[in-house]
């Protein structure tokens, strides 16, 4: 439930941006989340809810975009997509991801992120 966790520390976040600013309310809340941290994105939006029912943060619009995973090849110079399955197993050991182009070791550049990108609120 590595969900929950991450949660609480995207709500603590906003929350202490939030009173730096002096906030009365917090309306909205974007974040961009990578595929390849394997958190389900419901399970994010359920775990806010919760997180933010007694706060100035409470009712604030969650809205999510999924960073899908990009590779790219010092070998080649391919960069792009990654291909890959779903399995459990990478929330275990992190898979290594190989070039479809020439078959080296690709170098992460998306995927992995979990970011809030903007934070609305409301002064006094």
């Amino acid at each position: 439930m590595h969900e929950f966790s991450r949660a609480s520390q995207i709500v603590e976040a906003v929350l202490n941006e939030a009173a730096r600013q002096e906030a009365a309310k917090v309306t909205e809340v974007e974040l961009e989340i990578g595929d390849l941290t394997f958190l389900g994105l419901e399970q994010v939006r359920f775990s806010y809810e919760i997180l933010t029912e007694k706060t100035i943060a409470k009712d604030s619009k969650l809205t999510i975009r999924e960073i899908h995973g990009r590779g790219k090849c010092d070998g080649c110079g391919y960069d792009g997509p990654l291909s890959y399955l779903n399995d459990p197993q990478f929330h275990i050991a992190f898979a290594t991801f190989n070039c479809p182009q020439c078959g080296r070791q690709l170098t992460l550049s998306a995927g992995r992120e979990c970011i809030i990108k903007r934070i609305r609120i409301m002064k006094n």
